[in-house]
């Protein structure tokens, strides 16, 4: 199937020479001279690498990859790779660190999630936009710090590394946006 340029949504999955890419942001430009274009920043989802592109709006088209997103539950991880759960029919799916990558930093157990399949082949994690993580390691802050607007870096409880305020304190909750890998606040309770 194809799509049209000016049918472009954000997150929508468009397939180009082969490979699957996300549509990460878009713009429609109509210049005074010349035609108008849409200019687009995409997301390989195998490889995470964004690229910009520019198509000629209502004449380029893109194809509609063949794709099925399966709603799983993260189990656990081990030497073997990272296992999950269909929430159908309850088969595990397990993937490699390939597949994987970066989403390990947010995976934590009982954490639903959508894994996309493209051929019957795994080729990307979707995340929920935010997740709760608890601080294992950090330096401790300075009294009357807290409205310098310094940041200090904290280690959380998958491994990933991010910067702080300098009032958090180790075993505090904290949510973190899986786009960006950026902390957001800390979570009461």
């Amino acid at each position: 199937m194809k799509l049209q340029t000016t049918d472009f949504k954000k997150n929508m999955k468009i397939e180009i020479e082969g490979k699957i890419y996300m549509i990460v942001d878009f713009q429609f430009v109509n210049p005074g001279k010349g035609s108008a274009f849409v200019r687009s920043r995409l997301k390989n989802l195998e490889t995470n690498q964004v690229l910009e592109r520019t198509f000629k709006a209502g004449v380029e088209t893109v194809d509609v990859p063949d794709c099925e997103e399966k709603e799983v539950k993260f189990l656990y991880s081990d030497m073997d790779g990272f296992h999950f759960m269909d929430q159908e029919n309850f088969e595990t799916i397990s993937l490699n660190e390939d597949v994987v990558g970066d989403a390990k930093y947010y995976l934590q157990e009982d954490i639903k999630l959508y894994i996309l399949f493209h051929n019957a082949r795994a080729i990307a994690i979707e995340l929920p936009n935010f997740v709760s993580l608890r601080v294992t390691q950090t330096d401790p802050g300075l009294k009357g710090d807290t409205a310098s607007g310094g940041q200090k870096k904290a280690i959380l409880e998958t491994g990933l590394q991010v910067n702080v305020p300098l009032f958090i304190a180790e075993g505090e909750l904290l949510k973190i946006d899986t786009r960006d890998g950026v902390y957001v606040e800390r979570v009461k309770g």
